[in-house]
């Protein structure tokens, strides 16, 4: 018997609102009852998107409301600490999108209250739930590789100019920076894979092309209308209406240590002209890479020789068409995951030990390429902390 709906208040609705939309499903175990956003038209679209919704401008009517059971935190990723730490201390389960927060000491703050409370805390890395990603670690999983030695990441960020220079990803202020807000899914991914956490991490990186263009909205004029279009906006020079503020590097370089040996490499450029993310993983006995990461992607496994470069892979696994549902699929599997954790507790494939260590890597990257490419350690997490989250936030 399906069990009564779970009431949800949703903090922010603008890009990530489509989580909200996903975790709708009245008479079917979820609705989001109330949203609260500052803006007038994100509220209308939130009434227009989601039947029955209460719409109000402060946080704080969804935080204090005993109505609510679960709250999901969809605003800017600098303001992830305060409202999910006020969330966990009123005893409501909560989703926090990622990045976890913008910093290691907000983000330690947020596992710690809910530590301290008790409350089940949830991150949004929904990466973890992209069959491809699924599809690499199983391979690795079953030793297919070997035991993995090293990591390398490329990510092409084709549409960097309208998704991350158009509104307060721009900014270090909101942000920190791209190699923290952006590549948080990646690093996780790449820990996720190799099987420990940064320990040290050094940095290069720029800002090469948006800084130089000078067609910026004025302060706290809005984005306009078509500040995204799948085709338009190319090459690069010919964007307009970027954010008034922009000091957030475009392409970066990261090394990362693992605590576990394992070396790793994250490159991530905004200005290339097609969107496109690429894994490698080596061990000791085979490669494996990727080919795309939505419904159509292949991962391929070269494993039982030598050889020069050969496209027959001697394993390939390909994902299934599907219907997409955001992210190649894994946004629903993030809410079907999310809301039986608030109901029920339990193992669950997200971690928000591994997104705290995902921002502080991304953190002391971004540290390493201001300061001239100095190395940086990453702090590693409290040890009670870690235990507790380990056991699946149970005492």
């Amino acid at each position: 018997m399906t069990p009564p709906d779970l009431r949800l208040g949703v903090l922010g609705y603008g890009l990530r609102a489509s989580l909200a939309r996903t975790a709708h499903r009245p008479g079917a175990g979820a609705a989001v009852t109330v949203v609260a956003d500052p803006d007038p038209a994100a509220r209308l679209k939130a009434e227009k998107d989601l039947d029955g919704v209460r719409t109000v401008h402060d946080a704080s009517a969804v935080l204090d409301d005993p109505a609510v059971d679960a709250v999901l935190v969809l605003t800017p990723d600098d303001t992830h600490a305060d409202l999910a730490c006020r969330a966990l201390t009123a005893g409501k389960p909560v989703l926090v999108e990622k990045p976890l927060d913008v910093s290691v000491e907000k983000c330690d703050r947020i596992l710690r209250t809910a530590y301290e409370t008790g409350t089940r805390l949830y991150v949004g890395h929904n990466m973890r739930h992209m069959p491809v990603v699924r599809l690499m670690r199983e391979a690795v999983e079953r030793g297919e590789i070997g035991t993995v030695k090293t990591v390398w990441v490329r990510h092409f960020v084709g549409y960097g100019g309208d998704w991350y220079f158009k509104d307060w990803h721009a900014e270090r202020a909101r942000a920190n920076g791209l190699l923290l807000q952006k590549a948080a899914h990646d690093i996780d991914v790449v820990h996720w894979l190799a099987g420990g956490y940064t320990s040290g991490v050094q940095a290069m990186g720029d800002l090469m092309v948006y800084g130089a263009n000078p067609h910026r909205r004025a302060p706290g004029e809005p984005k306009t209308d078509d500040w995204y279009t799948r085709d338009g906006h190319w090459p690069p020079h010919t964007q307009r209406d970027l954010n008034p503020v922009i000091d957030v590097e475009d392409v970066s370089l990261v090394n990362l240590r693992l605590d576990n040996g394992v070396l790793a490499a994250y490159q991530q450029c905004h200005f290339t002209p097609d969107y496109w993310r690429n894994y490698t993983v080596i061990g000791d006995a085979g490669r494996l890479e990727n080919v795309g990461d939505g419904p159509g992607a292949v991962v391929r496994v070269w494993n039982s020789r030598r050889s020069t470069h050969r496209a027959d892979a001697d394993a390939e696994y390909r994902v299934p068409d599907q219907e997409d549902g955001g992210h190649g699929g894994a946004d629903p599997l993030l809410v079907d995951e999310f809301l039986r954790f608030a109901r029920e507790g339990g193992p669950t494939r997200t971690s928000p030990v591994a997104a705290r260590m995902a921002v502080a890597a991304g953190a002391g990257a971004t540290a390493s390429l201001r300061d001239g490419g100095t190395p940086r350690d990453v702090p590693p997490l409290d040890g009670a902390l870690r235990a507790y989250f380990d056991r699946h936030q149970v005492r």
